[in-house]
Order: structure tokens, then sequence, then C-alpha cells
């Protein structure tokens, strides 16, 4: 992952961060809404992050059983991208 890999941790540091921020708002009786636009927040930054490790692995693992020619690795990596994807649609 390299770099990315630095960005991808930084990414759910943030989220992390947002997330206690909203446990606080919680348990400060903040108005509901407002709870609901941060939770909304989050789930769009775990999608973010969500896309860019799909991303690396395309980028990485599947393009690398691509290359290797061999079939049975590239039919693994495909079926697990199919996997991925069906539990996404659930």
């Amino acid at each position: 992952m390299g770099k990315s890999k630095t960005d991808i941790l930084n990414r759910l540091k943030r989220i992390e961060g947002q997330v206690r921020g909203v446990s606080q708002m919680i348990a400060d009786d903040r108005y509901c809404i407002d709870i609901l636009h941060q939770v909304q927040a989050v789930k769009a930054a775990l999608a973010k992050a969500e896309s860019e490790i799909l991303r690396d692995h395309a980028a990485c693992c599947v393009s690398e059983a691509i290359a290797s020619g061999d079939e049975v690795e590239q039919r693994a990596k495909f079926s697990e991208l199919i996997d991925l994807f069906e539990k996404v649609k659930r």
C-alpha cells in the first residue's frame, strides 16, 4: 500500500475522532438531527476509506494476479471482488 497506507490510516484516525465526537454529542444530549448529521459524515468518511482500500487492492493484488498469468490466482482475486460486491448490495 505504501503512501496510500499512511493516508488510509490517517483517514481512519480522523473517523475515530468523529465517532468519539458523536458519542460525546449523545452524552451531552445534543439535538438528534445534529447527531444524525455527524453519523452521516462518519458513514461518508468510511465509504471513502473503503473506496481507497478497494482501489489499492485493484491496483496491487488484482493487477499482480493478472500479470502473473496464473489463471487460478486470477479467478481467486476476481471471486473475492464479486463476493465483496454481493455483500455491498445486501
